[in-house]
């Protein structure tokens, strides 16, 4: 997802961020849920989430959590945040890119 964010509401949305990434990863079928910064837009968060299936996906928007944030971010976000989802049921995680190894 990509969150694009009011420059002067930058600290607040760090906060918020923070926090809510600390409650989804400690969901039971969270496998990852990570922010960054654009390169190209400094003010556009990027949030990368992985659930263990569609029903802990389900599960996690039913959370406290989310409800919060869902509640929050409108005043803190420019403009309508974009999403790409995809239900890969045969992935359970991170994988090695096969490209690029470290150098002895």
């Amino acid at each position: 997802m990509k969150f694009p964010v009011r420059p002067e509401r930058a600290e607040e949305w760090a906060s918020l961020a923070a926090e809510y990434a600390r409650a989804v990863n400690a969901e039971e079928g969270c496998l990852f849920f990570e922010w960054s910064r654009s390169i190209e837009e400094p003010d556009t968060w990027v949030c990368v989430e992985g659930f263990r299936d569609a029903a802990a996906g389900g599960a996690h928007t039913s959370t406290d959590a989310f409800r919060q944030f869902v509640e929050q971010a409108p005043d803190l976000v420019a403009r309508q945040p974009q999403i790409i989802y995809v239900d890969a049921p045969d992935v359970s995680g991170w994988g090695p890119m096969g490209e690029i190894s470290p150098r002895s």
